[in-house]
């Protein structure tokens, strides 16, 4: 049996296929409006659910990113966004209304993720700077009727962003070339550019709420470059360090990509003490009791915390 999955692959594949003059990326935002007015649409059953419909619009493009080779056009994979949406939830249990930030949605893969893993009580901010993934992303929105607001700009200058429950992000990572815009972050180095990826980790704490977490997957070496002091500084005066998680090595094509989940809150007044860090090993994504071992300690881990 097709599954809903395959389905709505098949549609926008075969529109984007017979509609060669467009870019295949441009393809697939044309299909999904013609899916959202009702003109054509994939043939799904009654239940499809909204898990379904964002892994279908994620392999179309996927297949568009490998087409047009854009560097900058990455995806947070499935696996990762599972696990994150994980975390996510856990978190924010017992809040009946959460509000979201992603400010590097790309896509939005990640973050429809999360939305989709906490259900009906979430509403978010995508901010992206690039437009054509912004565009793919609010179509996907409108397809999965997850009630999103959509930022065209770099996410790193004034954001008109309300502060929020929650940070998810897959930090950009490299030096950021705006060195006139960096001065006004507390991580801007004495010499040379800042990184990008952590002005985005402050970033992400200027906008939560006293108590909020932000989950970023950051490059394994986070702690070990030239800039970790200006790093370490940061963190100790405005954040606290929750979880810091090494994902298996099989995920990423060299040790270079390698990266790991880390978690923060942002610091609250009814605080009693620094509570302890978590610091774990992901297991082998595909060893299942592993994972549901892994899982379980994450939940008494959230389960103590709170």
């Amino acid at each position: 049996m097709v599954t809903n999955t395959e389905q709505i692959f098949t549609f926008i594949n075969e529109y984007a296929e017979s509609n060669k003059e467009d870019l295949y990326l441009e393809a697939v935002i044309e299909a999904c409006q013609e899916w959202l007015s009702g003109e054509s649409m994939p043939r799904l059953t009654p239940s499809v659910t909204k898990e379904e419909i964002r892994r279908g619009i994620q392999l179309a493009v996927l297949k568009g990113m490998k087409e047009q080779a854009q560097p900058n056009h990455q995806m947070t994979p499935d696996a990762l966004g599972m696990l994150i949406g994980h975390f996510a939830n856990k978190l924010m249990q017992h809040k009946e209304k959460v509000t979201l930030l992603d400010p590097a949605a790309g896509t939005g893969n990640l973050l429809f993720t999360v939305m989709n893993t906490i259900g009906d009580k979430v509403t978010a901010t995508s901010v992206e700077i690039d437009e054509l993934l912004v565009r793919l992303s609010a179509v996907t929105a409108e397809l999965l009727e997850q009630p999103v607001r959509f930022f065209v700009q770099d996410a790193l200058r004034p954001l008109l962003v309300d502060p929020v429950d929650l940070v998810v992000c897959d930090l950009p990572v490299g030096y950021y070339p705006d060195d006139d815009n960096a001065i006004s972050f507390e991580m801007m180095p004495a010499d040379g550019h800042a990184f990008s990826h952590h002005l985005f980790i402050e970033q992400s704490m200027n906008h939560l709420k006293e108590g909020g977490y932000a989950i970023f997957l950051t490059p394994a070496s986070l702690f070990e470059s030239d800039q970790s002091a200006e790093l370490h500084r940061y963190l100790k005066k405005n954040a606290l360090i929750r979880a810091v998680l090494q994902l298996p090595a099989t995920l990423f094509r060299s040790a270079a990509h390698e990266k790991s989940i880390f978690i923060l809150q942002k610091p609250f007044a009814e605080m009693k003490a620094k509570p302890d860090v978590l610091l774990s090993k992901v297991p082998n994504m595909s060893d299942k009791l592993a994972m549901s071992r892994f899982l379980e300690q994450i939940d008494d881990w959230v389960s103590e915390k709170s």
